[in-house]
């Protein structure tokens, strides 16, 4: 939801599966160390207009997972290139020096800066006139609106762990160490389309079809937040 001063976060968990219960992981009583049931997302805040001096911001707050995200343009390219009718989006993602466990680990990130160009060049149109990583893709997603950006839709981003036999969604650094694998989602909810969709670890067919119903709902239920957001700052600027 958007930013006002003291608002709840807004959450938007996958619908409860019919599927028959799992059994836990570690043991008998094991819980997710934030508390929450295995597919119950963390609550989501976002802000658009978080810097000033872009073209375009926003600013998302997933439990402790918080990013900002600036976009400058549409301008003129630096690099020297042909004409070409088409503009070309250029991402680059970093981390301060706080934001990890290893200490004074804040640099740029190559592999997130090529997942995060991947997941928002097919939702962009980018003819001459103009998302840790699901959090940045959509938060990227929504300073590109408030940036004026003309898009086919917004981008959601929501990533599922299998661990053992348990599927657990939207996982903490503490579950992503012990993870046996990962799926991550990218989609653009209203057109019903995937524009990226990540897989690491062994899966099986059952397993990573339910991952993947499971960040598709939440997913479509978290664009409806983001929405929320754009239409209370689109209210506020009118006031």
């Amino acid at each position: 939801m958007a930013g006002k001063g003291g608002a709840a976060p807004a959450t938007y968990s996958p619908s409860p599966t019919t599927q028959k219960k799992k059994a836990p992981l570690f043991k008998e009583d094991w819980v997710r160390p934030d508390g929450r049931s295995f597919h119950q997302c963390r609550p989501a805040f976002f802000r658009t207009g978080a810097v000033n001096a872009a073209s375009g911001s926003a600013y998302a707050e997933f439990g402790n997972t918080k990013v900002i995200v600036s976009v400058f343009g549409p301008r003129e390219s630096k690099k020297a290139m042909m004409y070409s009718d088409t503009g070309r989006l250029n991402c680059s993602v970093g981390f301060t020096t706080f934001a990890t466990p290893v200490h004074g680990q804040g640099s740029d990130h190559k592999e997130y800066t090529a997942m995060l160009h991947k997941a928002l060049e097919g939702a962009i149109i980018l003819e001459s006139s103009g998302s840790d990583l699901p959090v940045v893709i959509s938060c990227a997603s929504l300073a590109l609106a408030d940036a004026g950006i003309m898009m086919y839709d917004l981008v959601a981003s929501v990533s599922v762990s299998c661990l053992s036999k348990n599927l657990v969604i939207d996982p903490i650094f503490e579950e992503e160490n012990y993870q046996d694998g990962s799926l991550m989602i990218t989609c653009m909810p209203s057109r019903y389309k995937i524009t990226q969709l990540t897989v690491t670890g062994e899966w099986s067919t059952p397993n990573i079809n339910e991952g993947m119903q499971l960040c598709l709902d939440a997913c479509a239920k978290l664009a409806k937040i983001m929405r929320s957001c754009l239409k209370e700052a689109a209210s506020a600027s009118k006031e």
